[in-house]
């Protein structure tokens, strides 16, 4: 039911027009990792645009839609630079997921995640009756928002894929790297009755679950992902780490 109520109120991309386009570009403009603000270029055929411009692409597809897409085109700066990342290398579609994200809340769609294409076959894939808008910085084209509408685009899609294409990592997941987490070292539990809890008072002890010397867990929401052993460094507790636990499977 909810699939169905989702079908009665996406567009359809081939019915977007290229004003509406133009004010997805305008969304995506300041999510482009670009050294300098992007704007808006004015729309073009995408039969005028030269494949050999682009080196990479990232493209999602609208789920609800079969054979539609949604895609930026970058440069060869660009993809060097998420290369050269100080974090690490950053793949193209997870570092522009928030830009296709952007673009399509714009336009009324919802796309999955985003995948890495080859630049030049992407662009040589495009048809006629796609609209794309080109992201100038310093007046120069950096970047080619697009569209397609074409039942064949899938294919396409496809035939890329087998080519080299590579899907991006967990969606935006590097973009991630800054965001700060609650991280706890736990020493050990034991369980106590409400009453028990009620009488404590300063002074008494507690015997955790825990033999002295065994290693601590460090907990990040809860979850275990490492032991260690508690050291003080500079008069302060820490916590020297000796196992990372693996991720549990499924």
């Amino acid at each position: 039911m909810t699939d169905t109520a989702l079908t009665m109120t996406t567009p359809a991309l081939a019915t977007i027009d290229v004003d509406q386009l133009t004010r997805a570009a305008e969304a995506v403009a300041p999510l482009l990792p670009t050294g300098q603000q992007a704007s808006p270029g004015v729309p073009v055929p995408t039969n005028d645009v030269t494949a050999d411009d682009w080196a990479a692409a990232a493209v999602a597809s609208v789920p609800l839609q079969p054979g539609s897409l949604v895609g930026v085109l970058v440069k060869a700066d660009l993809v060097n630079a998420l290369a050269q990342a100080p974090s690490g290398p950053l793949d193209v579609g997870a570092a522009l997921q928030p830009a296709l994200d952007a673009a399509a809340t714009a336009l009324g769609l919802h796309v999955g995640a985003a995948q890495s294409l080859a630049g030049a076959e992407m662009a040589a894939a495009l048809t006629a009756a796609t609209h794309a808008v080109p992201m100038l910085v310093a007046g120069a084209p950096d970047a080619l928002l697009f569209a397609v509408a074409e039942p064949g685009s899938a294919h396409a899609i496809g035939h890329l894929r087998g080519n080299g294409a590579k899907p991006a990592p967990t969606r935006g997941v590097e973009l991630l790297h800054g965001v700060a987490m609650e991280v706890t070292v736990e020493l050990g539990r034991t369980r106590l009755s409400v009453r028990e809890l009620l009488a404590l008072s300063p002074g008494d002890v507690l015997e955790l679950d825990r033999a002295a010397g065994s290693p601590a867990d460090l907990l990040v929401n809860g979850r275990l992902i490492a032991r260690g052993e508690v050291v003080v460094v500079d008069e302060d507790f820490a916590l020297r780490v000796t196992e990372i636990v693996p991720a549990p499977v499924g």
